[in-house]
């Protein structure tokens, strides 16, 4: 049997046929194999063999690698590469709240930390950006800030509150498929966002935004700087080709223990496919609720087309109706010279 290029990394990756054996044992997983589409099978044996590299961005496979609670140093990592300065998680935040959690939409990973110096994170992946317009995330951003000031209140006496104690709060939102603003130049995949005067003035306004546009960047992965921690984390993040990981793990070697813990979880066929039956299932619900809002969107745009029609047929029936009524006054006017020369 053919070993896969990963499988000489990770022994612990089992064929294709031993995988399709131990599927074909069970009732239960025969029936579920044969529920998926042809090409989720595929995906799914592909990954699980090696011939394929595993897709980070899987929600599971997210957050088991990237739980805060678990392995805080990944994420302080990841953070303070993003802002620039050296930040440490202390405390993992409920992500419920007052939120708008309960809408709808193609998240993947969802995971609100305090950092030492008291500001909060919200870091995020969006499969696809559609569903995440600067207006939302603003109003997220708002209602983490909103969360904080409330907590700090709370905690001390009026006399002692001053907003000075509430501090910055970032969005920091990585996209599978960005929005199309961030198309206009696809050189870049890394948007930092802030209030900003327009005059020399400066005021510490604190809702600040960090936008990853993973497609962007998969675009320009061919120019490897094996310097960049930064870049090892995106490139982790966003590909699945074995030859990207192999080159990630030999280049920095700290990396092959992520991915071993997720083909140690494949080594248990059921439990593997228990997970990818989920990830399906969140597919089909976001390409629903994706393929709804862009309906929606197509209504609204052609409900404002044919309110302007209507608004330009009215002018016309106006302008109709002036014109038909200066004629008639002409005509009146044209009877009246007329009657006065007979």
């Amino acid at each position: 049997m053919q070993t896969t290029k990963l499988q000489v990394y990770f022994p612990m990756l089992k064929t294709r046929r031993e995988i399709l054996e131990e599927i074909g044992e069970s009732d239960t997983l025969c029936r579920m194999f044969n529920s998926w589409k042809k090409k989720y099978q595929e995906e799914f044996l592909d990954f699980c063999t090696g011939a394929k590299g595993v897709k980070m961005l899987y929600d599971s496979f997210a957050k088991e690698l990237l739980n805060p609670s678990r392995y805080p140093e990944r994420l302080n990592e990841i953070i303070s590469l993003l802002l620039g300065t050296k930040v440490e998680i202390i405390d993992v935040l409920p992500n419920e709240g007052i939120r708008i959690a309960a809408e709808q939409s193609l998240l993947t990973m969802d995971m609100v930390v305090k950092l030492g110096d008291g500001s909060i994170a919200n870091v995020e992946i969006q499969k696809v950006g559609y569903a995440f317009p600067g207006q939302r995330c603003a109003c997220y951003s708002a209602d983490l800030l909103l969360r904080q000031y409330k907590a700090i209140r709370a905690s001390l006496e009026e006399e002692k509150f001053s907003y000075r104690e509430v501090k910055s709060v970032y969005s920091i939102i990585f996209f599978e498929k960005s929005p199309k603003e961030f198309h206009v130049d696809q050189e870049q995949y890394l948007h930092y966002f802030q209030q900003r005067s327009d005059t020399k003035v400066e005021m510490e306004l604190l809702q600040k935004y960090v936008f990853i546009t993973l497609d962007n960047f998969m675009k320009k992965r061919e120019n490897k700087d094996v310097k960049s921690r930064l870049f090892a984390w995106l490139l982790f993040l966003g590909s699945d080709d074995p030859e990207d990981i192999i080159w990630l793990i030999e280049q920095y070697p700290d990396f092959k223990a992520m991915y071993q813990q997720i083909y140690e979880i494949c080594e248990n066929v059921e439990n593997a496919m228990g997970l990818f039956s989920k990830e399906l299932e969140i597919m089909d619900r976001n390409t629903v609720k994706y393929m709804m809002d862009e309906m929606q969107e197509e209504l609204n745009q052609k409900n404002t087309q044919l309110e302007l029609q209507n608004r330009k047929l009215k002018q016309q029936e106006k302008m109709l109706a002036e014109k038909e009524a200066e004629l008639q006054a002409a005509l009146s006017r044209i009877a009246q010279l007329e009657s006065v020369k007979a």
